[in-house]
């Protein structure tokens, strides 16, 4: 499943949200603000549950291949 994408002619080609003009990054500086998923799924409709799901999966994902190295 692809999640992200970029596009130079969208936001300058910054990783967005599949089908959305979301960037990723926003994902994450509502975790660290301390705000919820749900918080970003209500501020952001247009991202699904499915694709933030799987963002913060890839995340705990290259975290720990990075701590094994």
């Amino acid at each position: 499943m692809s999640t992200v994408e970029s596009n130079k002619d969208v936001l300058n080609g910054v990783f967005v949200f599949k089908g959305t003009r979301v960037p990723v990054r926003n994902l994450f500086d509502y975790l660290v603000a301390g705000d919820s998923t749900k918080d970003f799924l209500e501020d952001f409709p247009t991202v699904s549950f499915e694709q933030v799901r799987h963002i913060l999966q890839s995340a705990e994902v290259a975290i720990e291949n990075s701590q094994a190295a």
